[in-house]
């Protein structure tokens, strides 16, 4: 669905913090940063709640293409 590393290259881009992922997916904050980490997978909705609130805020997720999966920006999208 998302890896750690788009999770963390998406708030990047927003300029997010874990707190505030935690805050919009209606996660904890553990369970973001456990995420990231690669010390815990979290459940697919626990992952759907995520990427949902990451493309709400204007990423889009690239699949793995030949180069890797990625984020970026929804063109016209100011930082949330």
């Amino acid at each position: 669905m998302i890896t750690a590393a788009q999770s963390r290259a998406a708030r990047g881009l927003l300029d997010w913090s874990q707190t505030q992922l935690a805050e919009r997916s209606n996660l904890s904050e553990s369970t973001i940063r456990n995420f990231e980490k690669g010390r815990k997978d979290p459940s697919i909705n626990n992952l759907a709640a995520i990427r949902a609130a990451l493309e709400t805020a204007g990423v889009i997720f690239v699949d793995e293409n030949g180069e890797g999966p990625g984020v970026r920006l929804r063109k016209g999208c100011n930082n949330a």
